[in-house]
């Protein structure tokens, strides 16, 4: 499918089929992550390195040690640095990331780190910025850093919820940095973004499918986490990502 020449479509990934699945669909690129239950972290090696070679989508990698917060220590900022590294010289064409003070405002020194140590490599900040105290000053400084892109909820759970707010970050960047609308973002809503003028939409497009295996012990979890079967496994669904490349399409074309 042609991909969208406005509004670019950002698939959150992470799985290899789930890649094939936006590649196919249409989407412009992916967000390739690990470990969905904590909100995404560094994808490994393996994964990376056969996402590229299989397929033809572009590829940002999430640049996370752990779930949590994003207020990280010098261990975890050192980690961050190398994996950021290891994650350019496999080929990933940007990176995604953030992290904050502890009083909420941006880390700007490690940012600014970060971002002398990946070159002119695109970088995404992540919705570290809906926990910020002044997301409006963190994207001035993301500006000022040569970020190229904000992920956002609108400092909400869900975008929809926030959409107010991505209006008026829309609206305050004025085209210097763009602006991605995600959390909760599907085909029926779509559109609803692209008319507050954002420059990317980003989704999941989840899906469950039942696992294969056919003897399973009761009683016992190996993640231990309430509420998630370690017998359902979450893919991006192709058809929610073309319906939604779709829908962007047609909201330019009428």
């Amino acid at each position: 499918m042609k991909k969208n020449p406005g509004v670019s479509v950002e698939v959150c990934a992470y799985s290899y089929i789930s890649c094939l699945a936006a590649d196919r669909a249409g989407a412009n690129r992916v967000e390739l992550c690990a470990s969905p239950w904590e909100g995404g972290t560094t994808p490994s090696g393996g994964l990376l390195s056969q996402v590229l070679a299989q397929t033809n989508i572009e590829v940002h990698a999430m640049l996370r040690p752990r779930g949590g917060d994003f207020c990280y220590d010098s261990y975890e900022k050192d980690t961050m640095e190398a994996e950021a590294m290891a994650l350019i010289e496999a080929g990933v064409h940007g990176l995604v990331l953030g992290a904050l003070l502890p009083n909420g405002e941006i880390d700007y020194a490690f940012m600014e780190r970060i971002r002398r140590a990946t070159g002119t490599i695109p970088l995404t900040f992540h919705r570290a910025i809906d926990v910020s105290k002044e997301p409006l000053l963190v994207m001035e400084a993301l500006i000022s850093l040569g970020f190229t892109r904000i992920l956002t909820s609108g400092q909400r759970d869900k975008a929809l919820d926030g959409i107010v707010n991505i209006a008026e970050m829309v609206d305050a960047s004025n085209a210097r940095i763009e602006i991605m609308a995600g959390s909760g973002v599907h085909p029926d809503n779509c559109q609803e973004f692209l008319q507050i003028g954002v420059d990317a939409i980003h989704l999941s497009a989840r899906a469950m499918k039942d696992s294969q295996m056919e003897y399973r012990r009761p009683n016992i979890s190996m993640g231990g986490i309430p509420g998630i079967s370690e017998f359902e496994i979450m893919y991006a669904s192709e058809e929610l990502i073309c319906e939604t490349v779709h829908k962007v399409s047609e909201f330019y074309s009428s």
